[in-house]
């Protein structure tokens, strides 16, 4: 027989319907599992159907993403990234979680985890430190004023972008393997099947807001992140790939600011390790979750 696949739920954060799905298992200690920027809560299934053995996972789609709500504004600021889980923790119950994140995800949960400790019993992060401290140094050189200038022009040309539109879902596959090629046929088939909807006229566009694509100006400063970090009193495993396109925490000195972190490097893997080097990453999860 076939393990039954999850629940779909939802709840409401700053008048938006958020979606979430559920894995039963309710009596075991919550997992959140928190996807990444243009992706979506099913891209966890692999992991979900291994973790839900011993845990009760929670798989939460960000607004703007998978099948939540697109912000009516066009608000994708990190502040609110922060309320929407915030307000899922709370509208669950929960007194604490265990939190695995995938870049957008893992900087959402960490300033999460840095401004309610006690909320967070572990936290996996995967390449979700956001910006690195060269980036955030380029982006400090320019003034509040350019940078405000600079997303209001971004703004006002992606209201005129049409959203990418494939004949196929064989066609949205592609590209899906394009951006990753270390993904199996398998796996690019499910991740798509889930990211993209279908037209009326039969073609097929992903589900993500356009408007993720401009990247927000109001960011908080490196210094109040510098701060939240060394707030986090869990123990953090942060998880590189060596083939990414980030630059690893140890090397640029991010990694300083935890007071109880640890990190591996994966070789023969990108951006989505947890998707890359799969049995690797679930022998390092389920071991740090154990300790």
């Amino acid at each position: 027989m076939d393990i039954p696949g999850p629940t779909s739920h939802s709840f409401v954060s700053q008048r938006l319907r958020l979606r979430y799905v559920d894995w039963g298992n309710p009596d075991a200690p919550p997992l959140i599992l928190q996807h990444g920027g243009r992706d979506h809560c099913r891209s966890w299934d692999w992991a979900a159907q291994e973790l839900r053995k011993d845990w009760h996972v929670i798989c939460p789609d960000l607004r703007g993403h998978g099948d939540s709500d697109w912000s009516s504004d066009g608000d994708y600021a990190m502040s609110s990234y922060v309320y929407d889980f915030a307000q899922l923790i709370h509208t669950l119950g929960y007194d604490q979680v265990t939190v695995v994140a995938h870049s957008l995800g893992g900087t959402v949960t960490s300033r999460y985890a840095g401004v309610f400790p006690e909320r967070v019993r572990k936290l996996v992060n995967i390449e979700g430190l956001g910006l690195s401290a060269r980036d955030m140094e380029e982006r400090s050189a320019k003034s509040y004023g350019d940078r405000f200038r600079e997303w209001v022009v971004a703004r006002r040309r992606l209201a005129a972008v049409i959203p990418s539109r494939y004949p196929t879902i064989e066609a949205a596959c592609a590209r899906m393997k394009e951006a990753n090629p270390f993904l199996s046929d398998a796996q690019v088939s499910h991740l798509t099947i889930h990211a993209a909807n279908r037209n009326e006229d039969g073609t097929w566009s992903w589900k993500f807001d356009p408007a993720l694509r401009v990247f927000n100006p109001f960011e908080a400063a490196i210094d109040d992140i510098h701060e939240l970090w060394p707030a986090i009193t869990c123990p953090v495993l942060l998880l590189w790939g060596h083939e990414s396109f980030f630059d690893t925490p140890d090397k640029d000195g991010r990694m300083d600011f935890f007071r109880d972190a640890r990190l591996k490097v994966y070789d023969k893997a990108g951006h989505w390790l947890h998707h890359d080097q799969f049995d690797q990453f679930m022998a390092d999860v389920s071991s740090f979750l154990a300790e």
